[in-house]
């Protein structure tokens, strides 16, 4: 009980942040360290999309997970008890995110599933946070709800008039509501243990754990089956995948967590850029318009 009183008054606290961001100041090695981690994260995103089987280069992407998780383990002490409901938890999410996500490539290109997942979730956030804390809404949040918003509804409009297949939506959607969970719970989750390196080496090694036999369950053991390219591609995204996560956990232990999740959006316009230019994704004003409202519409609710 004492656990989950603290548990919740970390989450409280966590949430209230955002109000307080004009108080704290990002410094420049943070802020340069996030957009650091917002490249690798579109660019680990591509490795997963130019894969035969999507599922495949995720499973791929867990299992260099879960040995970059391994050596990183090896070397920092086991959590304390009060950070493994986080972790948990936070691996749960996690594997519905990888699910989503790999499952919304097999429908869409990279520069149209991206900012659905990834812009829809700050959105989640901050609804999330002005409900459970009755936070008002301010007027540059409103402003910033209104824009985002926006953004995303032309982006998803474009799936409609482009041709595209539709089902990619409900699975973008559900990927920004994983990144939206994880988002918090990881956040909170580092400044309990007070190690974000070791959290995120232990939460990359359960995600691995969850997400293999539910895959396996879903598309049978063929999706184990990989060539030494898929292999090699697959660590590589996995390195990474693990860089871009711990930097931003990191800097949720340095800065506001919404802030961070913020700055952190500005893969998005590089995810459009990566499939614009390498992938061959059909590029128009309206998709372009759409990245650029959904990054814009973040950094007004963070004003």
């Amino acid at each position: 009980m004492k656990v989950l009183e603290a548990s919740c008054s970390d989450l409280e606290a966590g949430l209230a942040l955002p109000r307080q961001h004009l108080q704290v100041m990002m410094t420049l090695t943070v802020f340069f360290a996030v957009m650091m981690a917002a490249l690798l994260h579109a660019g680990w995103n591509a490795i997963v999309k130019t894969g035969l089987s999507k599922q495949t280069s995720m499973f791929l992407l867990s299992v260099g997970h879960a040995g970059i998780g391994l050596l990183v383990a090896l070397t920092h002490p086991i959590p304390a008890p009060e950070v493994w409901p986080w972790l948990v938890a936070s691996g749960v999410i996690h594997m519905a995110y990888q699910l989503f996500l790999a499952y919304a490539y097999e429908q869409g290109d990279l520069s149209r599933v991206y900012p659905i997942a990834r812009g829809a979730a700050p959105l989640i956030v901050l609804v999330a946070s002005l409900a459970f804390l009755s936070d008002p809404l301010g007027r540059w949040d409103f402003i910033g709800i209104l824009v985002l918003g926006l953004g995303i509804a032309l982006m998803a409009r474009g799936v409609f008039r482009s041709g595209e297949s539709r089902r990619m939506l409900p699975f973008a959607f559900g990927a920004a509501c994983a990144t939206a969970g994880y988002t918090l719970a990881d956040g909170l989750g580092a400044r309990v243990s007070g190690q974000p390196l070791a959290y995120v080496g232990w939460l990359m090694i359960l995600s691995a754990a969850f997400f293999t036999p539910v895959v396996i369950a879903l598309k049978g053991r063929a999706v184990l089956r990989a060539d030494a390219r898929g292999w090699g591609l697959g660590m590589i995204a996995a390195a990474a995948s693990f860089a871009a996560y711990a930097i931003a956990v990191w800097a949720m232990t340095k800065a506001p967590i919404a802030l961070v999740g913020a700055l952190r959006e500005t893969s998005i316009l590089f995810a459009v850029l990566i499939g614009w230019l390498f992938l061959n994704d059909p590029m128009d004003r309206s998709k372009l318009v759409a990245a650029v409202l959904i990054v814009a519409g973040v950094a007004l609710t963070r004003l």
